[in-house]
């Protein structure tokens, strides 16, 4: 998809070094996780960017204004190791800041944006995250989203503008306009159950807020994490069961989220590579459509918690993703209702399942389909129309 008219025309697939390794980025991890991308099959599966966050650069700009590669991480510069990426057949992805400086304290875009703009085309830069730290109180962030947007979409080169301003500033209200791809929507992920399902139900009810070249980031994938960043705010010990990661996974999936890998891919397990490399899964999310997915809650009424829910997708050659999500501490029946999906008994169709996570056929159901799904799991299938 390297014509410019489809970039960011799907959720972005990739990798970026924030939630593992914050502060502690150098040239030789970055080209370490583009050989795994390689040889480990992220890439055949269609994940293409790796990107690099915060921290990478020196704390003051050159003599011309220009922002300069910290040489004790980046001895090669940017363009080598962007030139390495690309040999790979990947993208490269950088991180700057609407501020004057970034989170981490380093020099912001703020009225450099198109002399930025310029430098990442220059290095060969294929993504931008674009944070949302120590912006001046009274300029309003939309104008600085849309004045970098200008500058990426003239800078002589395709990046993917992604947008990171957590969901504030009623942001779902003018961000596609703006001309960014990907919008943050929520605050930071941590490894933890409880981050997964708050950012989850945080999104609930805003399936009208993402589409192609446009989509709702939940944030990066703690899938595969265990506890192991070297930041105490996104989790060091611990972190999820690999339950706990298939379900993030599935949510993040079934509602278009961009899938932007956190954990170091060079020690991922082979549980975190299923979960990872899930075929059905990243053809649910991938879908041309890119529908955002409406919830239905189970019958019967005593249910009515926002913990137990139905995602559905409308997918482009007619059949429909269906999650059935169990975020409660206890075991559930979900009860489906095909009625509640657009499908009534008298229209003399049933569906016929097919589960995602099994890779196997469930067979043909007409009216309702009723899983027992276990705490913190889900079941997600793909429902097929037949006569």
């Amino acid at each position: 998809m390297s014509n410019h008219s489809l970039m960011g025309f799907s959720p972005a697939l990739g990798w970026n070094s924030w939630n593992t390794f914050t502060w502690d980025i150098n040239e030789q991890l970055i080209r370490d996780v583009a050989d795994v991308f390689v040889t480990e099959g992220y890439l055949s599966s269609g994940y293409e960017y790796i990107v690099i966050d915060d921290c990478w650069s020196l704390k003051e700009r050159d003599a011309d204004g220009n922002l300069v590669a910290d040489p004790a991480k980046f001895p090669s510069g940017m363009k080598a190791l962007a030139d390495y990426i690309h040999d790979k057949g990947l993208k490269f992805g950088m991180y700057s800041c609407v501020g004057t400086h970034t989170c981490a304290g380093y020099p912001g875009s703020f009225e450099h944006e198109f002399q930025d703009a310029a430098l990442f085309a220059e290095w060969g830069v294929d993504y931008l995250k674009y944070d949302y730290c120590f912006k001046p109180r009274h300029i309003s962030g939309e104008l600085l989203y849309k004045r970098m947007s200008l500058a990426l979409k003239n800078c002589g080169r395709d990046i993917l503008f992604s947008a990171c301003n957590w969901g504030e500033d009623n942001v779902y209200e003018w961000i596609r306009e703006s001309g960014a791809h990907m919008y943050r929507s929520t605050g930071d992920i941590r490894d933890n159950w409880q981050s997964v399902k708050d950012l989850a139900l945080s999104q609930l009810g805003k399936q009208s807020y993402t589409g192609s070249f446009c989509h709702n980031d939940m944030d990066m994938l703690i899938v595969g994490m265990y506890g192991g960043s070297n930041n105490d705010f996104i989790g060091t010990i611990g972190g999820c069961n690999d339950t706990e990661y298939k379900t993030h996974f599935s949510l993040w999936s079934m509602m278009g989220s961009p899938l932007m890998i956190g954990c170091d891919v060079r020690k991922a397990n082979q549980a975190t590579k299923d979960i990872l490399l899930n075929p059905d899964l990243l053809a649910i999310n991938q879908d041309a459509e890119a529908r955002g997915a409406y919830r239905i809650k189970p019958e019967p009424q005593w249910f009515h918690t926002d913990d137990v829910f139905m995602l559905v997708k409308v997918l482009t050659d007619g059949d429909l993703a269906i999650g059935f999500f169990n975020l409660s501490d206890s075991q559930r029946e979900l009860s489906l209702q095909f009625w509640d999906m657009g499908l009534p008994y008298a229209a003399g169709y049933s569906l016929s399942l097919y589960d995602c996570w099994e890779h196997k056929e469930l067979g043909v159901f007409r009216e309702r389909y009723a899983p027992v799904v276990g705490a913190h799991d889900c079941l997600v299938v793909r429902a097929k129309l037949v006569k």
